[in-house]
């Protein structure tokens, strides 16, 4: 299930959607709910010929998605890593704990978002998010920061 299309559109504009609300990536998750994130993963092809700021728009008052204070890009103290580079991480590491299972991807994704690793992803005052997509799997399966 490498190089998902849909699942790195449906990353990418929570990525967005996280950094325009200010919403920790877990926080949101909760807040859009599986059936939106779901109805995002299933509908990616047709979503996507809109600009990403109009969906992230019409989502966020559907959803009626609160603004938070977490700031990560304004605490980032070096290049902030794009929305697409961000959902791009978070794409590998759904496919890598998802396996084969492409029937359950949605739960798969709510379970990462809402683990330990969203804030260790989240920090781009880190390399974390720059490390191999192996690395970054080894460190969630693990449940820490590996050495």
């Amino acid at each position: 299930m490498k190089n998902n299309s849909a699942l790195f559109y449906t990353c990418s504009l929570i990525e967005f959607i996280g950094r325009k609300q200010k919403l920790k990536r877990s926080e949101l998750v909760k807040y859009m709910g599986r059936e939106a994130i779901d109805r995002i993963y299933r509908y990616a092809d047709v979503f996507h010929c809109e600009p990403i700021e109009k969906t992230a728009d019409d989502f966020i008052t559907k959803l009626d998605i609160p603004e938070g204070d977490f700031d990560n890009v304004a605490s980032c103290r070096y290049t902030v890593p794009d929305y697409w580079t961000i959902g791009e991480v978070y794409e590998r590491l759904i496919e890598d704990v998802a396996g084969d299972d492409e029937e359950h991807i949605t739960d798969t994704l709510v379970e990462v978002y809402s683990s330990w690793i969203d804030m260790a992803i989240s920090n781009y005052n880190t390399d974390f998010y720059y490390q191999s997509r192996e690395y970054i799997y080894l460190c969630y399966r693990e449940g820490r920061i590996c050495e």
